[in-house]
């Protein structure tokens, strides 16, 4: 049992290094060391948004196809249900946890509330890879719960702005609706999903020249970028404290552990629930930025956009995965 346990523990340590040194994280921390060297290195803002929309198009069609193997299934169902629980839940947990602990206003601290609530495309992609890499394949309707998870957390975090104002000034127009309903993100993963869904095999056959060989070496391009932004958000946060930086890293750990618990209730298996897991630890800085400019332009972006994406992104691309995967082998089984 001793000697199982030390090979099991030597088995994370080396998934773990793996991470730490793959090309994608290692593209990341150059971008975020160039960043804070305030080098002139820089992706262009249209190339990004290419390298962005390709990600999206290619996770949400292999994700489809993988539900056109699979089809509707009761665990399928009991996910959405968890992802749903999951993106309203953490944006309460998160508010609470920040004015408690911090001394953000409540407008503050409900947009940085929504970040945390909702999720990050480019965490779950650098996971997949982890993941395949370490627990094997994983259910492609995952990928379904990628999108589903943006919406509660916004409507969530519009909520507690809301209260925060005592309803003066939080607005739940039509622009805000079709910030969170048609934002470009959750339709292309839909889209690509629906897609995927309908052309299965026949039309991953067709498109795999162009989603499977490159995509890793997009993925690298964009967490390049990602790392340069990253750091210049982070510098940008001039009052960041040190109360908002230790839940920067906390609050992620907390939300895998909800995440865990739903993973288990829905049935998950661990590779499947590794990839929830982190769902729920990640943060946006994409969908929920867009809507919360719109609906709390008196929140200050720096917090939200400095914790996500300075802060908790970096720690999830370099240690959170490998943790989230652990936890989620070792509860739910390899």
């Amino acid at each position: 049992m001793i000697h199982s346990r030390h090979r099991q523990q030597a088995v994370d340590v080396d998934a773990a290094l793996a991470t730490l040194l793959s090309p994608v994280v290692l593209f990341f921390a150059l971008g975020f060391g160039a960043g804070l060297g305030r080098s002139s290195l820089a992706v262009p803002e249209a190339v990004a948004k290419g390298l962005s929309l390709y990600l999206m198009l290619a996770i949400g069609f292999k994700g489809g196809v993988e539900m056109n193997h699979a089809g509707l299934d009761p665990t399928l169902l009991r996910t959405v249900v968890a992802g749903l629980v999951a993106g309203l839940g953490i944006p309460l947990v998160a508010y609470a946890a920040l004015r408690k602990t911090t001394a953000l206003g409540g407008l503050d601290a409900a947009s940085v509330a929504a970040h945390y609530g909702s999720i990050s495309v480019v965490t779950f992609v650098a996971a997949t890879e982890h993941v395949e890499r370490t627990l094997g394949s994983y259910a492609g309707f995952i990928v379904a719960i990628v999108a589903l998870m943006e919406t509660p957390a916004i409507v969530a975090g519009l909520l507690l702005a809301r209260r925060a104002e005592r309803g003066k000034g939080a607005r739940f127009g039509g622009a805000l609706m079709r910030e969170v309903f048609l934002n470009g993100s959750v339709v292309l993963l839909l889209g690509s999903l629906l897609i995927g869904a309908i052309t299965g095999d026949e039309g991953y056959r067709s498109l795999a020249p162009f989603i499977a060989s490159p995509f890793k070496g997009v993925l690298c391009l964009f967490l390049l970028d990602m790392g340069v932004t990253a750091a210049r958000r982070l510098q940008d946060a001039t009052a960041m404290s040190t109360r908002l930086v230790a839940f920067g890293l906390l609050m992620p750990l907390v939300s895998a552990a909800l995440g865990l618990a739903l993973a288990v209730m829905a049935g998950l298996d661990a590779a499947t629930g590794a990839l929830f897991v982190t769902l729920c630890g990640s943060a946006s800085y994409i969908a929920v930025p867009a809507a919360m400019r719109i609906a709390v332009p008196k929140a200050n972006p720096a917090y939200s956009l400095g914790l996500s994406l300075g802060i908790t992104f970096p720690f999830n691309l370099t240690l959170g995965i490998p943790l989230y995967a652990a936890a989620a082998a070792r509860v739910l089984g390899s």
